[in-house]
């Protein structure tokens, strides 16, 4: 779990690696930020001599970094059971990560299927411990038996947990081949921008389902809507809202989205999951302090 030696260069470079298992964790990159920094606080509060005792400084600030996260997601439940409306992951623009290292924490994400919306949607449904163990061993690979430092649990309990969290998953959202993604995406962009119901309902699953998420700071729907029909009824409703509307396709958690302006100022972050042709899930996040990674990106 990290890498030998205690040269600040050295620990310093753990970061983007910290902060991409913390936003994979919380799903927000504001909260993996701050997990990430009271990982090297603590880190610099050690006593010189007790830094130059740990061998692995990586793992010790992927430990450290993994329990802080245990603690947020453990309150995380309270919490969102107190936010307005639907909760949503954080969008993350595509940076195309290693060309970029700047502050912003979108700048180092590494962007995959375990950063897809409807991937992180499903983790929500896991508990706090069958989340750390599942991401720790199934996204980054880490061994059990350093895994249950993080849990304070024995290999074979962690082992259950990710086990546990994978069963979550495919029951959550099956596999999904990617082919044909960009296509939909386009042409729902199209009908959505031409206020064509009929059209969008074509590219809708009758049973697709919209959550947006405006936390209480700008309108937006509370509860999901359910039905091509209806979601497709209410997407023409935002555009005749809000006239001049742009749209823009961009890549959203590393999967074909679309990005919504006006007047060159992003309103809203849509991803989709889409299945046989068809969108079944749409995800719409208009939280603006959601957005801020965005800023620089359209």
């Amino acid at each position: 779990m990290g890498t030998t030696g205690t040269g600040t260069g050295e620990v310093a470079g753990e970061r983007r690696q910290l902060i991409n298992i913390a936003y994979r964790l919380l799903g927000s990159l504001a909260e993996a930020e701050d997990a990430v920094q009271e990982a090297y606080t603590r880190w610099y509060a050690l006593p010189r001599a007790r830094r130059e005792e740990i061998e692995a400084p990586g793992a010790w600030l992927t430990t450290v970094t993994g329990r802080v996260c245990l603690d947020v997601l453990g309150s995380a439940r309270a919490r969102r059971e107190r936010y307005v409306g639907s909760w949503l992951p954080d969008p993350l623009p595509d940076r195309s990560a290693g060309d970029r290292e700047g502050g912003d924490p979108a700048d180092l994400m590494v962007l995959d299927e375990s950063v897809s919306m409807a991937f992180l949607v499903v983790l929500e449904s896991m508990t706090p411990a069958e989340r750390v163990a599942f991401v720790l061993h199934d996204v980054f690979r880490y061994p059990f038996a350093e895994i249950a430092g993080v849990l304070g649990r024995t290999p074979a309990a962690c082992k259950q947990l990710a086990a546990s969290g994978r069963r979550r998953l495919r029951t959550g959202r099956p596999p999904v081949a990617a082919a044909g993604r960009d296509d939909v995406v386009r042409q729902v962009k199209q009908a959505w921008e031409a206020r064509n119901i009929a059209a969008l309902v074509g590219l809708l699953d009758p049973a697709a389902v919209l959550t947006a998420d405006g936390g209480g700071l700008v309108s937006a729907v509370a509860r999901p809507v359910e039905g091509g029909a209806r979601i497709a009824a209410y997407m023409a409703a935002v555009a005749d809202r809000a006239p001049g509307l742009e749209l823009l396709e961009r890549s959203v958690n590393g999967t074909p989205g679309l990005v919504a302006l006006s007047g060159g100022t992003v309103l809203t972050v849509a991803s989709f999951d889409i299945a046989d042709g068809r969108v079944t899930r749409m995800w719409v996040v208009r939280n603006p302090e959601k957005l801020r990674p965005w800023l620089d990106d359209v």
